[in-house]
């Protein structure tokens, strides 16, 4: 399988909020790099095309859904890191 990736992603277990405006859903970043990342989260029905993330200590970033599965999303990050 090709990896199409533009950047290097590292694997990690850390907990995220994803937010969608006053209903905050909590998430575990799989996997993240500069532009993008894969989340889990119990279930991605009603997960919009784009919303705010959260990191503990990060501020937050716009993510863009590039896919969904039943469990985990695929999103870019619409600018870089700060």
């Amino acid at each position: 399988m090709d990896d199409r990736r533009s950047d290097r992603r590292t694997r990690m277990y850390k907990s995220g909020t994803i937010l969608l405006g006053s209903w905050k859903v909590p998430c575990t970043v799989r996997n993240l790099s500069e532009t993008a990342a894969c989340f889990e989260v119990q279930t991605t029905y009603e997960i919009p095309a784009s919303f705010e993330f959260v990191l503990p200590d990060h501020p937050s970033r716009t993510c863009k859904v590039v896919w969904l599965g039943d469990t985990k999303i695929g999103v870019q990050f619409q600018q870089g890191l700060p």
